[in-house]
């Protein structure tokens, strides 16, 4: 009796082992998979903030609860289904999901730079429409969780690719993970970065002089925050981009660019003490220039040629 309690016992440590060890191995998987959406996950996050900018203060949270409920909702119900019967019934459409996807980013993120070098921002790009009533308000949410919803399926498909040879269940397990954790991530940040004046405030108005100080440092600070959250936004989406383009071009077998960039990274990583890092810097390099050629000739695609052919209409 006591040789089978003891036989009975091995048994649930084991399974207690293997079930510990497959929690393990999801939520490894779940952060390999976050870290390379990591360049959309920095351009949601630098992009958020500005939909409660005219908001009270006392709306800035709600609102920001709501949109991150919206995201969580489209990450769960509409996207992961989608994702799972693809990767389950149509794995080869991943890659070029994926490159479509890729490319998008390079699109934005050139487009942005276009915008700011040409000065052809718009005017609701940056400065969102104030909302002074609940109609205003569900209608900035919906907005935003329609934003939301285009950067959401990138971190998805790009999480997707990274698990595709895992088990069914496996894959969406660590969905769900990268789901629920990258929400939080997005809009804890946010919810940070909005209230970082009210706290800077706050402490202004305290006694003493450090605190004082740290209060005006906060108020001052928080739109250089903004400002490098939307540079880094940008570089991270163009690198991004072109290593997602970078590495589908190798998969479908045009194998060139891809062995030219990691002949040169793997001549770099004999470098004593620095190689690691100068194989990684001429990696992210060779990506980001080629993020920014295919960046280029879609933004000269989008906006450029029809805006000719306007004035060509208009001159006749």
């Amino acid at each position: 009796m006591s040789g089978g309690l003891v036989a009975l016992l091995d048994d649930i440590a084991a399974f207690a082992k293997l079930a510990a060890a497959s929690v393990d191995d999801v939520g490894a998987a779940a952060g390999r998979a976050s870290a390379k959406a990591a360049g959309v996950v920095v351009d949601d996050t630098a992009v958020t903030p500005r939909y409660v900018h005219n908001f009270t203060a006392d709306r800035e949270l709600p609102v920001i609860r709501k949109i991150a409920v919206g995201s969580l909702r489209n990450k769960l119900f509409f996207i992961l289904p989608a994702a799972m019967l693809l990767s389950q019934f149509l794995p080869w459409a991943l890659t070029p999901l994926l490159m479509i996807g890729g490319t998008y980013l390079c699109f934005e993120g050139v487009e942005k730079i276009w915008e700011k070098v040409g000065g052809h921002h718009e005017a609701q790009a940056e400065v969102p429409a104030a909302a002074n009533g609940p109609e205003q308000e569900k209608q900035l949410v919906a907005g935003a969780i329609r934003t939301d919803f285009i950067l959401s399926a990138e971190i998805m498909v790009i999480a997707l690719n990274e698990v595709a040879d895992e088990p069914f269940v496996s894959r969406l397990l660590i969905l769900i993970v990268v789901a629920f954790a990258i929400t939080a991530l997005v809009y804890g940040v946010v919810a940070l970065i909005v209230k970082m004046d009210d706290v800077g405030l706050y402490l202004a108005e305290r006694s003493g002089r450090l605190t004082q100080a740290i209060g005006r440092g906060l108020v001052k600070g928080m739109p250089v925050l903004l400002s490098v959250l939307a540079t880094v936004g940008v570089a991270a989406m163009i690198w991004v981009g072109g290593h997602i383009l970078l590495v589908g071009l190798d998969d479908l077998g045009l194998h060139a660019p891809y062995s030219a960039v990691h002949h040169l990274e793997e001549s770099l990583h004999g470098v004593a003490g620095v190689g690691g890092l100068l194989g990684w810097l001429a990696n992210t390099v060779a990506s980001a220039l080629l993020g920014l050629i295919v960046g280029a000739v879609v933004v000269l695609v989008m906006h450029l040629i029809p805006r000719r052919k306007s004035a060509a209409a208009g001159a006749h």
